[in-house]
This record gives structure tokens, C-alpha cells and sequence, in this order.
């Protein structure tokens, strides 16, 4: 991968299109200024950004891009930390797409990732980008996967998108990524919640971190079991109703979001301050990437392609109801609809024909 950081030029007073065209052709060649400016522009949706996807992404769709996702407090940024240092040792180049939460202030990432990966901060080969979530549910920033497209164009071969820290009902990082690691900490009462959550339906490997801490392994054993009990419900409920023979898991965890997963995620347990268990962290992941592009990665790309044009459609969707030949008409039927004189189905179906007009 070429290391120019030389910035790039003559991009002022350009329009849009031109511009993208000056910044990708200089982060495509390794300038990481560029990068940093275009994922800057990607994060803010301006129209370079738009401009330099449709540039980049043909460009794109060679790196695994793995989302690491988990309760705050499970060691998400530190096993991040020692995951970079393990894929460089393999020569693998690196991108981080690192989910902070939203300073109350400025609304910017708080960087805290950051500084637990300065390590990596002289290496050409590692990119480390904190997005700030702005309030987005689902544990990542509105534009991470946009975002991951970029460095994935810009030639590293592993992205790794970290959540800002997830809660019972954000698995949104499934739909984001190839493969999706769920990690949990021994002793913290979160087997049950994690079922309940349906993390460990997003899950393609289950990671206990912090493994030097008493019941580790009893956590790790806990979560095969509940796994393996899940699979044979489900193995149950599909021979109730017909299921292909062989089937281990039921529809519903089956699929999330269309998305399959593995009959059973690999559970393993690592120690990210020491490194121990990284190796095989990585090695798994190597194995996941190598089901090839028929069965569930060929599904999570269709997936991910699936959550960005449904989200490109519905932010395009509000935005041409606001504009001004058609606002008074979008006020007026969601006002109908606050007064109880219309229901939202006939006002969906209402706004929607607006837009056929």
C-alpha cells in the first residue's frame, strides 16, 4: 500500500464531483490526509461525500469487515487495540471505524478510542477513525458502514467496526458487517440479557474477554450451553413445521434482518490486555472470512447492500417530502393525523402517492 502524505491539491472552488474525484484519487494512493478528509465528508453528508461513494465503490468489496459489538465495559477498544497489533504482524493493513459517544457539546466523537490504540498512531498500514454516534440507535454512527466502504476503496484488507456499546435491542452492526463479534465479560449477570437481546442471534463468534478473571470459563461454558440448548429448540420448532432435514436453528435465529448465521457461533475466550487468545481470535475470523462467497457471506453482503439503499431511500424519501412545492400538503396530513382525523396508514399511503405526482 503506498504511505504518500502528501496532501492533495487543488481542490478549492472546484464543484463537488471534482473535488471527490481530487480526494479519492489522492486516498487511493495512500495520502491519508485525503482519507481523513473524505471520511470527514462522508461523516457530515456533504455532497463530496455522495460524489466520492459512487467513485469508490466499485473500488470496494475485497475486505472482511468485522463488527465487534458488546455491553459497555467488555473490553471492545482494548481487544481492538490487540487485534490491529496481531493482523499487522500477519501483514494485513488495518481500518478502524471506532463508534464514540456524542460530546454533549460540540456533538463530535469523544475519541476515547483513540487513545487506547496510539500505538498503531505511526503505522501507515493502521487508520483509526472515531465517528460519533449524534444519537443514532443501534450502537454505530449513521454513516459507519459508508464509511468502512471508503477504507475498504482504499485498499486495507481487515475493517473493523466497533460499536459505541450496545444495549438489549441494538444489533444493527449485523447488517454492517461480514462477520459480527459479540464479546462478553465473566461474572457481569449478561448470559441471560444477551440471549434476551438477541445479540448472540447476530453473533458469528462469541468472545469472553477478560479471561485472566475468575469464571471466565464457567461463562464461556454457560454460553455453549444456552447455545447448544437454543439450537435444539430450534432443530425442534423446524421439524415441527416442516423444516429442511438438518436444520439446527429455527427461522427467527436463523435470520436477523436476512442475514443467516452459523448454526452455532465458536465461543472463545481471550485476555486483550495480555494478547492471549488473540491468535485464535484471528484465526477465526480467517475461517469465517474463508465460507466464501456462497452461503452466509454471500448473505451478509446482500444484507449490508440492502440496510444502505433502504436507508439512502428513506432519508430521500423525507427530504423530498420537505421540499417547498410539497410541505404545506406533508403539514397538512400529519397534522390530520395529530388531530386524530387521519390514521397513519392513510396518511403513509397519502404522502407516498405525493411523491408520485
Amino acid at each position: 500500500m503506498s504511505t504518500s502524505s502528501a496532501p492533495a491539491t487543488g481542490v478549492a472552488g472546484a464543484d463537488p464531483a471534482a473535488r471527490a474525484r481530487v480526494l479519492t484519487d489522492a486516498a487511493t494512493n495512500g495520502d491519508r490526509r485525503a482519507l481523513a478528509r473524505l471520511l470527514t465528508a462522508v461523516e457530515n453528508r456533504t455532497p463530496i461525500a455522495e460524489a466520492a461513494l459512487r467513485v469508490l465503490y466499485p473500488k470496494a468489496g475485497r475486505a472482511h469487515i468485522v463488527g465487534i459489538t458488546g455491553a459497555p465495559g467488555a473490553g471492545k477498544s482494548t481487544l481492538v487495540a490487540v487485534l490491529i497489533a496481531e493482523a499487522r504482524r500477519a501483514g494485513r493493513a488495518v481500518g478502524v471505524v471506532a463508534v464514540d459517544p456524542s460530546s454533549p457539546i460540540t456533538g463530535g466523537a469523544l475519541l476515547g478510542d483513540r487513545v487506547r490504540m496510539q500505538a498503531h498512531a505511526a503505522d501507515a498500514d493502521v487508520f483509526i477513525r472515531s465517528m460519533a454516534s449524534r444519537g443514532h440507535a443501534g450502537g454505530l454512527a449513521a454513516t459507519s458502514a459508508a464509511a468502512a466502504a471508503v477504507l475498504d476503496a482504499c485498499d486495507f484488507d481487515l475493517v473493523l467496526i466497533e460499536t459505541v456499546g450496545t444495549g438489549q435491542s441494538e444489533v444493527e452492526v449485523a447488517a454492517a458487517a461480514d462477520t459480527t463479534v459479540v464479546l462478553e465479560a465473566p461474572e457481569m449477570g449478561d448470559e441471560i440479557q444477551a440471549i434476551k437481546a438477541g445479540l448472540l442471534e447476530v453473533a458469528d463468534i462469541v468472545v469472553v474477554n477478560k479471561g485472566d478473571r475468575p469464571g471466565a470459563q464457567r461463562t464461556a461454558s454457560q454460553l455453549r450451553a444456552m447455545l447448544v440448548a437454543v439450537a435444539r429448540v430450534g432443530a425442534a420448532d423446524r421439524g415441527h413445521h416442516g423444516a429442511t432435514e438438518g436444520s439446527v436453528v429455527p427461522p427467527s435465529i436463523l435470520t436477523t434482518r436476512g442475514r443467516p448465521r452459523p448454526k452455532q457461533p465458536e465461543v472463545l475466550i481471550t485476555t486483550a490486555t495480555s494478547g492471549d487468545g488473540i491468535p485464535e481470535l484471528l484465526a477465526a475470523l480467517n475461517r469465517h472470512r474463508g465460507l466464501g462467497r456462497e452461503g452466509p457471506g454471500a448473505a451478509a453482503r446482500l444484507a449490508r447492500a440492502q440496510a444502505q439503499v433502504w436507508s439512502i431511500l428513506a432519508e430521500r424519501t423525507r427530504a423530498s417530502l420537505a421540499e417547498s412545492h410539497r410541505r404545506a400538503g406533508t403539514t397538512a396530513i400529519l397534522q390530520a393525523v395529530a388531530d386524530h382525523e387521519l390514521d397513519p396508514f392513510a396518511a403513509a399511503d397519502r404522502l407516498l402517492a405525493t411523491l408520485r405526482e
